[in-house]
């Protein structure tokens, strides 16, 4: 705005750009929007590149990625940068680099979503009879094996600092 009101007063671009600090390309940009619009005009500035997916690009994304990744023809329930990717272009024919993919997933108001590190085939009946059945001389093989015969770290090559 403050170069609006310079360009007003009928200071010179270059004049704009040292008063400013900023590139002669930007206010050279900024002059043509005074020209063609006013202060108006420079109050509608878009700042960076427009986006590539509109809102009914995005709506049929999120379509997709609601139904899931085995639905989306992937092998297991994990959405990942990549398959997003894959999912945008396939759905949009726009590509995206799969590292740029979560700003869209954030425009989506998608967040990171870790999965649960436990096994589909865990069994929660079984694991206090593996506890108590099957680790105790698991667990003594390898304590014996470690220690060595004696069954103590003295002895066995191992420098212990006192």
């Amino acid at each position: 705005m403050q170069a609006a009101e310079l360009f007003a007063q009928g200071k010179t671009r270059a004049e704009v750009t040292g008063q400013l600090g900023v590139s002669a390309q930007t206010a050279s940009r900024w002059h043509a929007r005074w020209r063609a619009g006013g202060v108006a005009g420079m109050r509608t500035a878009r700042h960076g590149k427009p986006p590539r997916l509109g809102p009914a690009e995005l709506a049929r994304i999120r379509r997709v990625l609601d139904r899931g990744p085995v639905a989306a023809g992937f092998d297991n329930d994990l959405w990942t940068l990549a398959r997003i990717a894959e999912v945008i272009e396939r759905t949009t024919g726009v590509a995206h680099h799969p590292g740029h993919v979560w700003r869209i997933l954030k425009a989506m108001r998608w967040s990171l979503q870790r999965p649960a590190r436990k096994a589909v085939e865990r069994d929660e009946t079984a694991i206090p009879r593996w506890v108590a059945q099957e680790w105790p001389p698991i667990k003594q093989t390898v304590s014996v094996w470690a220690c060595g015969p004696g069954g103590s770290l003295s002895g066995s090559g191992v420098g212990i600092a006192a």
